[in-house]
């Protein structure tokens, strides 16, 4: 039958091309001389001709433009700008922001076509996905925080922007990377210098210029281009006071290690190698289509790609079989054709990046299919593929592609599938399919992921904050959540000057006793005189671990000092064998700990400050003979945190965002699993308590390290701890040296976090021991008022305890 009749049109469904024109942005490069300076106070400086750079259109290997290479002396300029403007841009008040990001908003509608084909250009993406997704998300994420900026002085009390911010950009989604960042930093009341990637600064450059004509102070704004080495420069840059980054693992790492013990904020959104997960009741035909939105979506360059299928038995051969018809009906070609379905891949790099691993992957067992049609031969295009017969351990199954690859397994039950959806060291995203609710909303808090999409994929929203696990990254952008990334507290500034003097001039007996248990360690008790020498039966505290007390594996010992001078008892000695065995015991507890209902997790706290109530005056007198201070007052607090954390277990609750879906985007709280944790030295129970107790009222389990010059009051405690009914392996105590043990914590991989309170060198080393598995950090000079409750308990401990899932859930037919 003719395809020119109505009739064989719609016999063959043959598709014709639909060109968007290149030329508005071809002529809005034109005006710039197919050349750009960067984009620093309010101006645009003057590119360098030996400074500079191409810019390519991956689809045609043709050059768009020349864009600066950022020196160090740009970062510095540009870090300048955004000092300058700070205070100006902080002083107004929200709403004045408000009105700023409206504009922004506004701004990018009326320019979304320009918009939308320059990023098809620039990156190699369908039109379609510029124009139908892109676009419009960076304009709702410019409303969005128009909102929150406008809410900030009641939302967020107490709290102001966290200074002068680097942000540094992937080449996937350029400007809605830009959006991610920007938005949230200009709400909270901070300055911007933002890298766009090398491979496609062109629509940040754009921005910078719509920015300025919408009226955006100078300063408040700085775009700067380049390679690697700006990023770098820009981390390393010692005025900046948060760095926010996008991006591979590897590179995350050298950014954690460069700002370690630097006091920048940092929030990092990584990798992924995220799980499509399909059960045997799911509707295949509606799974299909969400595999072509999963992975064939941008070409596969998205960081929370469905990359890994995990088809139920019953179910696989059928669905590989779909899949592959849809697969021959792909369309890949010209971005600008808004008939196609695929567009080309960012550049030659990175296309012969996804062909290794390809190969990688045939010559490792895996079976690879590719439909019939060949991809076009100008530019850098790839076809969809499919590998079958993956084993779980095989590179492709682990290494993130970062392509139009996909790779697929099986499993029986809903178990193994969450085994296998587990099984990277990735946790940023992943999607679930079962016409079973109470199946898909089971599994979904079981799969360490950031983000869950159940019977949907690749759904996104100002309203619901985006982030992972893992080694996907810490932070969150987007909702509320989002915005606690760019805020510090009031007196932030204030507190970590005093800080600084605290543990500079802290208290001399602490430091006393702190260098005299350096000096006697691994001396015995014989070569002093105790205080309890006489009359009493001698008892050394031991570890505890598991629930029992444990003597530690070197088979030191540690004497401790009282306020005098004299010998009050000895401790063990932990190394790093007593530490691993305490994170094992704290990993077999926490998947029990954290299915605990918040009720009866509050139910042992109160417990607990009942029973240390009981032995109050025991507590006090040991606090005083340590210390020298009255410990009335430090175990009447101790009591009163028991209490806190009592109440909030049950009421640490999460919310409904308010996002665009006919369904609901639940946020929860979820423990972050094991924590390690060195408490602060000059409160040795109150100090103690005050880190521990949130850890373990949200559902994590614990390693601690208490106060190394006075850990006795500690050790008495881990009997009432042994009477209260708290199970074992949730609170793990090993004493010693406080900085050596933290340092080993933030180094071992199966601890989740570290939390440490002490010197400056402490902080440094745990956050660059903790790049190994990219655990989250919460690093800060002792110097906090514990006694205090503004300062000692309350919601920034739970937020530091605990990470936002966020699970997405359409409903209706």
């Amino acid at each position: 039958m003719a395809t020119s009749t109505v009739a064989g049109i719609f016999e063959s469904m043959e598709y014709g091309p639909a060109p968007e024109s290149d030329k508005p942005a071809l002529a809005w490069i034109a005006q710039h001389e197919g050349s750009f300076g960067h984009y620093i106070g309010g101006a645009w400086t003057k590119p360098a001709k030996n400074a500079s750079f191409d810019v390519v259109d991956p689809a045609t290997s043709k050059v768009l433009a020349r864009v600066a290479q950022g020196s160090n002396s740009d970062v510095d300029a540009a870090v300048k700008a955004a000092r300058k403007a700070l205070p100006a841009w902080r002083k107004l008040s929200g709403h004045q922001r408000a009105r700023h990001l409206y504009a922004l908003a506004r701004t990018v509608q009326r320019n979304s076509r320009l918009l939308a084909v320059l990023e098809a250009m620039d990156n190699g993406k369908s039109i379609r996905e510029t124009r139908d997704i892109d676009i419009p998300l960076v304009a709702r994420h410019f409303y969005h925080h128009a909102g929150w900026a406008q809410l900030l002085e009641t939302e967020f009390p107490g709290h102001h922007g966290a200074g002068v911010v680097g942000q540094i950009i992937p080449w996937n989604f350029p400007l809605l990377m830009l959006a991610w960042k920007v938005a949230p930093a200009l709400a909270a009341g901070c300055t911007v210098i933002l890298k766009p990637a090398e491979f496609t600064p062109l629509t940040a450059l754009a921005f910078a210029e719509l920015a300025a004509d919408a009226g955006l102070p100078p300063g408040v704004l700085n775009i700067l281009t380049g390679d690697g080495a700006t990023g770098a420069a820009l981390v390393d840059h010692p005025d900046i006071d948060k760095i926010a980054f996008t991006g591979s693992t590897d590179v995350g790492r050298l950014i954690r290690k460069a700002t370690a013990g630097s006091g920048k904020k940092l929030s990092l959104e990584l990798g992924g190698k995220s799980p499509f997960i399909v059960f045997d009741d799911a509707d295949l035909d509606s799974v299909v289509e969400g595999v072509v939105d999963a992975i064939w979506f941008n070409q596969g360059q998205v960081c929370c790609a469905g990359s890994r299928l995990l088809m139920q038995e019953g179910i696989a051969e059928k669905l590989v079989a779909k899949l592959r018809a849809r697969m021959e009906k792909l369309r890949v070609g010209s971005p600008l054709d808004k008939a196609i379905d695929m567009g080309a891949i960012v550049a030659p790099v990175q296309l012969e990046r996804i062909r290794s691993l390809v190969e990688q992957g045939a010559k490792e067992g895996a079976q690879m299919w590719q439909p019939s049609w060949a991809v076009p031969k100008e530019g850098c295009f790839y076809p969809p593929t499919l590998f079958t017969n993956v084993a779980p351990s095989s590179t492709i199954a682990q290494v993130e592609i970062f392509g139009p690859v996909l790779v697929s397994m099986t499993f029986r039950t809903p178990e193994e599938a969450v085994a296998l959806a587990n099984n990277t060291p990735f946790g940023l995203a992943a999607s679930i399919w079962s016409e079973n609710i109470n199946l898909a909303l089971d599994v979904a808090p079981k799969v360490k992921a950031g983000v869950v999409w159940i019977n949907c994929t690749n759904m996104f929203d100002a309203a619901a904050g985006f982030g992972g696990y893992r080694e996907s990254g810490y932070g969150r952008e987007g909702g509320r959540e989002g915005m606690w990334e760019y805020l510090k507290a009031d007196d932030g500034e204030l507190r970590t000057e005093d800080r600084k003097l605290r543990t500079e001039d802290r208290s001399p007996k602490t430091d006393r006793a702190v260098k005299k248990v350096v000096a006697s360690s691994g001396k015995t008790a014989a070569l002093g005189l105790r205080s309890s020498d006489f009359g009493q039966v001698d008892r050394t505290p031991k570890l505890f671990i598991g629930g029992k007390q444990a003597r530690p594996d070197g088979g030191y010992s540690i004497q401790i000092l009282d306020a005098k001078g004299r010998i009050a008892g000895e401790v063990g000695e932990g190394h790093r064998k007593d530490l691993r065995n305490a994170v094992e015991a704290a990993r077999n507890a926490a998947p029990v700990w954290a299915r605990t209902t918040g009720h009866n997790r509050g139910q042992i706290l109160y417990y607990i400050g009942e029973n240390l109530s009981a032995r109050s005056a025991e507590f006090a007198a040991r606090i005083r003979e340590l210390t020298g201070r009255d410990g009335k007052a430090e175990v009447e607090a101790t009591i009163a945190r028991f209490f806190t954390y009592a109440a909030w277990a049950d009421k640490w609750d999460g919310q409904v965002h308010q996002t665009p879906i006919r369904g609901v985007t639940l946020a929860m709280n979820e423990p972050v699993g094991v924590i390690g944790v060195a408490a602060p030295a000059e409160f040795p129970l109150l100090g103690f308590v005050s880190v521990v107790a949130p850890a373990i009222a949200t559902g994590n389990t614990v390693v601690a390290v208490p106060s190394e010059p006075w850990p006795l009051a500690v050790t008495d405690f881990y009997q009432v701890l042994g009477t209260s009914d708290v199970p074992g392996g949730i609170v793990n105590i090993v004493t010693g040296r406080s900085d050596e043990l933290a340092k080993v914590m933030a180094e071992h991989d199966d601890v989740d976090a570290i939390w440490y309170f002490g010197g400056s060198e402490g902080v440094k080393s745990c956050e660059m021991a903790s790049v190994g598995n990219m655990k989250q950090t919460w690093c800060e000079l002792d110097g906090r008022d514990w006694m205090s409750a503004e300062w000692g308990e309350g919601r920034e401990f739970l937020r530091r305890a605990t990470q936002v899932k966020n699970i997405w859930i359409p409903y209706g037919e």
